[in-house]
């Protein structure tokens, strides 16, 4: 597979509590520079990011993250607000507790006002499949797939673990046609990308690859 064609499914991310705004121009400038599919970056800096890329390069950004259990008019607020700031992407975290508790219609609801917020913008929806069970994995499938959101996604990265190729196969065999896959965390080489590519995913959420090409 080429490089090419996998950096234009990386979304370039760099979600640390320490980032400092020069750290993101750096890889807003390799987002760029490999024709990245966005950059994901905390929301305090979406709309200097922004203003700084233009139209060159997608923003991509997270909410209710890392945990995900805000209330829903906070996580819709927080979307909003991102939308305002600039964001062409939204990666929200799910509320894990109502899964284990079987709230499937609260799920099922807060993903659907998310996408209401997200004005039209990409809508993904992070799992955090290192958390769940397979039958919550399979239900959060459906959820997904039924909520009008654009992507599944694995993992924080900020968890006890990242995207496994056993969870990205799960996700091919039970979402909908119309919802895409994003892999992320833990994602550390090419043949990883390549693999994971193959399986089903449209996105990779990852800060090495971007590192692994600048390197070679």
């Amino acid at each position: 597979m080429k490089t090419e064609n996998i950096l234009s499914k990386v979304d370039h991310t760099l979600l640390s509590q320490t980032a400092t705004w020069e750290q993101i121009k750096v890889i807003c400038d390799d987002g760029i520079k490999y024709s990245t599919a966005s950059v994901c970056i905390p929301p305090s800096y979406v709309k200097q990011a922004k203003d700084y890329v233009g139209e060159k390069l997608k923003i991509c950004t997270v909410i209710g993250f890392p945990n995900g259990y805000n209330t829903t008019a906070v996580k819709c607020f927080e979307t909003a607000d991102a939308v305002n700031n600039g964001a062409d992407e939204i990666d929200m975290v799910i509320n894990i507790g109502w899964l284990k508790d079987k709230k499937y219609d609260l799920l099922l609801e807060e993903i659907k006002e998310i996408k209401k917020a997200c004005s039209g913008r990409l809508l993904k929806v992070i799992i955090e499949t290192c958390l769940l069970t397979e039958e919550e994995k399979i239900k959060m499938c459906e959820i997904v797939s039924e909520s009008g959101a654009d992507y599944i996604k694995t993992s924080t990265g900020f968890s006890i673990g990242g995207a496994t190729k056993e969870d990205v196969a799960l996700f091919k065999k039970y979402v909908s046609d119309s919802v895409k896959i994003k892999a992320a965390g833990g994602i550390s080489s090419m043949q990883d990308a390549e693999d994971f590519i193959e399986l089903g995913a449209s996105r990779l959420g990852t800060s090495r690859i971007v590192k692994i090409v600048k390197e070679s």
